[in-house]
């Protein structure tokens, strides 16, 4: 039993594992945001625009009486609003840091590596570079 909670806190402590976790919880208080954003800004723009229609009110009483079932597509639009808001924020998110990330590692990449041979001026058989006679037809190299 030990050991399977030595694995656990092992597995948990995992640097992915934390990263996922902190990735949540940030992604809940920001899906509270675009919520907020699309029910108190959006939709009474919305509302609005298309001549005053509550989203939160569209629905159809699928019958009569007061057990009938309803089908609440307004807060189905509202949703999906939701979404869509929340998808093109993400998406412009992921390309400025893709954007910054590019333009980071052009700045890392290192200059070419210098030259470790050159060709022999007589045999044009590659050697070192620091060489002062080639190793293949023995000619003595100018320094």
């Amino acid at each position: 039993m030990k050991k399977f909670f030595n694995e656990f806190k092992k597995f948990i402590m995992r640097g992915n594992v934390l990263d996922m976790a902190v990735g949540v919880i940030v992604g809940g208080a920001f899906t509270a945001i675009v919520t907020s954003l699309n029910k108190d800004v959006l939709t009474p723009l919305l509302s609005v625009i298309l001549g005053g229609t509550d989203f939160a009110a569209l629905q159809v009483v699928l019958g009569s009486g007061e057990e009938a079932p309803i089908l609440a597509y307004g807060n189905f639009i509202t949703a999906v609003i939701n979404f869509l808001i929340t998808a093109v924020t993400v998406f412009c998110l992921v390309k400025i840091i893709n954007t910054v990330s590019e333009k980071m590692s052009k700045k890392k990449e290192e200059a070419p590596a210098a030259p470790t041979t050159k060709k022999c001026p007589y045999c044009k058989s590659d050697i070192a570079i620091e060489a002062t006679r080639c190793p293949h037809c023995t000619s003595q190299l100018d320094a």
